[in-house]
């Protein structure tokens, strides 16, 4: 795997049949999407009937979160690259380049859940504790789509395990240099590992019959801490171009923020738990 990774040089297009083309960067996306949506449906299946949910709407609920949550990447990362797209508007079209931004793809997708779960009177909490399970294993697989575009690596590397670059895909400043940490695999394989956390998770629940809303929101926070950790820590490799600010870049701040957030939610649930018990 090592020396696949240090020797191959990935091309862009999958299949080109005439003026039909399918680009890796889709087909990973597209894999990522289904098995996410197999992995919900069999996470639901070992629930309670009272939380069981037609397939119908199941398959409702991913097609509607899905759509929202490319769109959101998407303007999420032309909105971080706007004096980009401002003078080449027509690129904001080409998602086959790349450019889509999770954080966005998190919050537009999280928001159209919001809305189905009461359109649908589904638990909130249940629907998310889910959905992070989908969305961990969907990342770990769209990641590599980024590998075939040969974009979102990381600073240059003599490492064995070091990916080629071509030299029209280089920074300026790192033209000489042939191989790059694979930040996509890193990403990949972090996902991965929070995707069997995660299971874990609602294995542990579903076994000592733990049902409940504060063990769900537990399963969400997992997911968005563990996820903003290893998108930190990348960050701190990674030389694509985004927004500085205090010295962090801009995921950086997002993940911070997110983490914050999810202690805070956990810490005042807790508290209120336990006001409760007396």
């Amino acid at each position: 795997m090592i020396n696949f990774l240090h020797t191959f040089e990935p091309q862009r297009i999958f299949i080109s049949l005439g003026w039909l083309q399918i680009y890796y960067y889709g087909l990973f996306i597209v894999l990522g999407i289904l098995l996410g949506i197999f992995m919900i449906n069999k996470i639901i299946s070992y629930y309670p009937k009272n939380l069981q949910i037609e397939k119908e709407i199941i398959i409702d609920l991913c097609f509607w979160t899905i759509l929202s949550g490319i769109l959101g990447a998407r303007l999420y990362h032309v909105f971080l690259e706007f004096n980009y797209y401002i003078q080449n508007p027509i690129n904001i079209f080409k998602i086959w380049n790349g450019g889509i931004a999770i954080h966005g793809a998190i919050l537009s997708g999280g928001i159209t859940l919001f809305y189905l779960a009461r359109k649908y009177k589904i638990n909130l909490l249940f629907l998310g504790a889910v959905s992070s399970v989908g969305l961990s294993i969907g990342q770990a697989i769209g990641r590599f789509g980024n590998y075939f575009n040969q974009e979102l690596f990381g600073l240059p590397t003599d490492r064995p395990w070091g990916i080629p670059i071509s030299i029209e895909n280089r920074p300026d400043i790192f033209k000489e240099f042939e191989f790059f940490h694979p930040t996509f695999l890193y990403e990949s394989l972090g996902s991965f590992l929070i995707f069997l956390i995660l299971i874990l998770g609602h294995y542990l629940i579903i076994k000592k019959k733990q049902i409940h809303d504060f063990s769900f929101l537990i399963i969400i926070n997992i997911y968005f801490i563990f996820y903003s950790l290893l998108r930190f820590f990348l960050e701190f490799i990674r030389i694509d171009h985004t927004l500085i600010f205090a010295g962090l870049r801009w995921p950086q701040i997002i993940s911070l923020l997110i983490i914050f957030f999810s202690i805070l939610v956990s810490f005042l649930l807790i508290k209120y738990k336990n006001y409760v018990k007396k």
